[in-house]
Protein backbone atom coordinates (compact mmCIF):
# COMPACT_ATOMS: atom_id res chain seq x y z
CA UNK A 1 0.00 0.00 0.00
CA UNK A 2 1.70 3.24 -0.90
CA UNK A 3 0.53 6.84 -0.02
CA UNK A 4 -0.06 9.08 -3.07
CA UNK A 5 0.78 12.63 -1.84
CA UNK A 6 -0.44 14.51 -4.84
CA UNK A 7 -3.72 14.90 -5.18
CA UNK A 8 -6.27 17.08 -7.65
CA UNK A 9 -9.37 17.62 -5.88
CA UNK A 10 -12.68 19.40 -7.74
CA UNK A 11 -16.50 19.65 -6.21
CA UNK A 12 -19.24 18.88 -8.28
CA UNK A 13 -23.39 19.21 -7.56
CA UNK A 14 -25.28 16.23 -7.93
CA UNK A 15 -29.08 15.90 -7.33
CA UNK A 16 -28.56 13.81 -4.00
CA UNK A 17 -25.65 16.98 -2.75
CA UNK A 18 -22.37 18.36 -3.73
CA UNK A 19 -19.62 15.77 -4.32
CA UNK A 20 -16.06 16.13 -3.40
CA UNK A 21 -14.13 14.52 -6.23
CA UNK A 22 -10.19 13.41 -6.20
CA UNK A 23 -7.72 12.39 -8.55
CA UNK A 24 -3.49 11.32 -8.92
CA UNK A 25 -1.93 10.97 -12.29
CA UNK A 26 -2.81 7.76 -11.79
CA UNK A 27 -6.79 7.98 -11.73
CA UNK A 28 -10.04 8.92 -9.78
CA UNK A 29 -9.04 8.34 -6.35
CA UNK A 30 -12.03 9.93 -4.53
CA UNK A 31 -15.60 10.67 -4.49
CA UNK A 32 -17.65 11.80 -1.85
CA UNK A 33 -20.76 13.28 -0.72
CA UNK A 34 -19.78 16.59 1.11
CA UNK A 35 -21.52 15.72 4.41
CA UNK A 36 -20.33 12.03 4.23
CA UNK A 37 -18.31 10.41 7.01
CA UNK A 38 -14.57 9.57 6.17
CA UNK A 39 -14.11 11.80 3.67
CA UNK A 40 -11.32 13.72 3.71
CA UNK A 41 -10.93 16.86 6.35
CA UNK A 42 -11.11 20.36 5.39
CA UNK A 43 -6.60 19.90 6.37
CA UNK A 44 -5.84 17.29 4.19
CA UNK A 45 -7.47 18.79 1.09
CA UNK A 46 -5.35 22.36 1.84
CA UNK A 47 -2.37 19.79 0.57
CA UNK A 48 -4.47 18.67 -2.50
CA UNK A 49 -4.51 21.03 -5.37
CA UNK A 50 -7.85 22.32 -6.31
CA UNK A 51 -7.87 21.71 -10.31
CA UNK A 52 -11.63 21.15 -11.70
CA UNK A 53 -10.12 21.06 -15.34
CA UNK A 54 -8.04 17.88 -14.34
CA UNK A 55 -8.78 15.48 -17.21
CA UNK A 56 -9.42 12.55 -14.88
CA UNK A 57 -11.69 14.78 -12.83
CA UNK A 58 -13.19 15.99 -16.10
CA UNK A 59 -14.33 12.62 -17.09
CA UNK A 60 -15.43 11.41 -14.04
CA UNK A 61 -18.05 14.30 -13.55
CA UNK A 62 -19.68 13.83 -17.02
CA UNK A 63 -19.62 10.13 -16.43
CA UNK A 64 -21.26 11.04 -13.05
CA UNK A 65 -24.08 13.30 -14.57
CA UNK A 66 -24.79 10.83 -17.11
CA UNK A 67 -25.26 8.42 -14.20
CA UNK A 68 -27.66 10.66 -12.09
CA UNK A 69 -29.32 10.97 -15.36
CA UNK A 70 -29.82 7.07 -15.86
CA UNK A 71 -27.52 7.31 -19.11
CA UNK A 72 -25.28 5.30 -17.23
CA UNK A 73 -25.05 2.57 -14.74
CA UNK A 74 -21.32 1.66 -14.74
CA UNK A 75 -18.04 3.78 -14.90
CA UNK A 76 -15.16 3.74 -17.30
CA UNK A 77 -12.45 5.15 -15.49
CA UNK A 78 -8.72 4.82 -14.24
CA UNK A 79 -9.08 3.99 -10.63
CA UNK A 80 -6.39 4.98 -7.86
CA UNK A 81 -7.37 2.83 -4.95
CA UNK A 82 -3.86 3.52 -2.73
CA UNK A 83 -5.25 3.68 0.25
CA UNK A 84 -6.95 1.45 2.34
CA UNK A 85 -6.00 -2.37 4.08
CA UNK A 86 -5.52 -5.35 1.85
CA UNK A 87 -8.72 -6.55 2.97
CA UNK A 88 -10.72 -3.07 2.53
CA UNK A 89 -9.32 -3.04 -0.87
CA UNK A 90 -10.24 -6.57 -1.85
CA UNK A 91 -14.05 -5.35 -0.39
CA UNK A 92 -13.80 -2.83 -3.15
CA UNK A 93 -12.65 -4.65 -5.95
CA UNK A 94 -15.75 -7.06 -5.18
CA UNK A 95 -18.34 -4.24 -5.16
CA UNK A 96 -17.25 -3.65 -8.86
CA UNK A 97 -18.87 -6.92 -9.80
CA UNK A 98 -21.83 -6.29 -8.75
CA UNK A 99 -24.18 -4.99 -11.74
CA UNK A 100 -26.83 -2.03 -11.49
CA UNK A 101 -30.02 -3.12 -10.39
CA UNK A 102 -28.72 -6.27 -8.33
CA UNK A 103 -27.72 -5.72 -4.62
CA UNK A 104 -25.89 -8.07 -1.82
CA UNK A 105 -26.15 -8.56 1.37
CA UNK A 106 -22.64 -8.11 3.41
CA UNK A 107 -23.15 -11.64 4.52
CA UNK A 108 -22.92 -12.75 0.92
CA UNK A 109 -20.42 -10.27 0.17
CA UNK A 110 -18.16 -11.92 2.50
CA UNK A 111 -19.20 -15.48 1.20
CA UNK A 112 -17.83 -14.35 -2.25
CA UNK A 113 -14.84 -13.25 -0.66
CA UNK A 114 -14.37 -16.19 1.09
CA UNK A 115 -14.65 -15.12 4.14
CA UNK A 116 -18.02 -15.89 5.41
CA UNK A 117 -17.87 -14.67 8.96
CA UNK A 118 -16.55 -11.40 8.14
CA UNK A 119 -19.68 -9.58 7.05
CA UNK A 120 -18.94 -7.10 9.96
CA UNK A 121 -15.70 -6.55 8.62
CA UNK A 122 -16.97 -5.54 5.02
CA UNK A 123 -19.15 -3.24 6.18
CA UNK A 124 -16.57 -1.60 8.14
CA UNK A 125 -14.54 -1.81 4.66
CA UNK A 126 -17.21 -0.54 2.79
CA UNK A 127 -17.84 2.29 4.82
CA UNK A 128 -14.31 3.40 4.38
CA UNK A 129 -15.03 2.87 0.60
CA UNK A 130 -13.42 6.29 -1.19
CA UNK A 131 -15.14 5.86 -4.10
CA UNK A 132 -18.49 6.34 -3.67
CA UNK A 133 -20.86 5.79 -6.61
CA UNK A 134 -17.99 4.42 -8.80
CA UNK A 135 -17.12 1.37 -6.38
CA UNK A 136 -21.34 0.96 -5.53
CA UNK A 137 -21.45 0.21 -1.93
CA UNK A 138 -24.68 1.38 -2.77
CA UNK A 139 -26.00 -2.15 -3.68
CA UNK A 140 -24.87 -3.99 -0.36
CA UNK A 141 -28.22 -4.57 1.68
CA UNK A 142 -28.22 -5.69 5.65
CA UNK A 143 -30.39 -9.35 6.21
CA UNK A 144 -33.19 -9.93 4.19
CA UNK A 145 -32.91 -7.08 1.99
CA UNK A 146 -33.02 -4.22 4.93
CA UNK A 147 -31.67 -1.28 3.85
CA UNK A 148 -28.56 -0.42 6.19
CA UNK A 149 -25.10 1.42 6.59
CA UNK A 150 -24.01 3.72 4.09
CA UNK A 151 -21.82 6.58 4.71
CA UNK A 152 -23.64 9.17 2.06
CA UNK A 153 -26.67 8.54 4.51
CA UNK A 154 -29.61 6.03 4.07
CA UNK A 155 -31.63 8.59 1.94
CA UNK A 156 -28.77 8.38 -0.52
CA UNK A 157 -28.23 5.10 -0.34
CA UNK A 158 -32.37 4.31 -1.43
CA UNK A 159 -32.24 7.02 -3.95
CA UNK A 160 -29.53 5.58 -5.71
CA UNK A 161 -31.09 2.21 -5.96
CA UNK A 162 -34.13 3.69 -6.94
CA UNK A 163 -32.28 5.37 -9.59
CA UNK A 164 -30.73 1.94 -10.62
CA UNK A 165 -33.74 0.25 -10.82
CA UNK A 166 -35.91 2.61 -12.88
CA UNK A 167 -33.38 2.93 -15.25
CA UNK A 168 -33.13 -0.48 -16.17
CA UNK A 169 -37.29 -0.67 -15.61
CA UNK A 170 -37.52 -2.87 -12.66
CA UNK A 171 -40.24 -2.67 -10.82
CA UNK A 172 -40.00 -5.27 -7.77
CA UNK A 173 -36.95 -6.22 -5.73
CA UNK A 174 -33.19 -6.39 -7.24
CA UNK A 175 -31.74 -9.74 -8.28
CA UNK A 176 -29.68 -11.07 -5.61
CA UNK A 177 -25.63 -10.74 -5.80
CA UNK A 178 -24.11 -12.98 -8.69
CA UNK A 179 -22.33 -16.01 -7.77
CA UNK A 180 -18.66 -16.13 -9.45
Amino acid sequence: MHQNPARAHSRTDSPLGPLRLAASAHGLSGVWFTSQCHSPSDALLQTWVNDPEHPILLAAIKQLRAYFRAERLHFDLPLDVCVGTPFQQSVWHALQHIPAGQTCSYGELADLLGRPKAARAVGLALGRNPLALVLPCHRVLGRQGALCGYAGGLDRKAALLVLEQAALGLRHAPPPCPRP
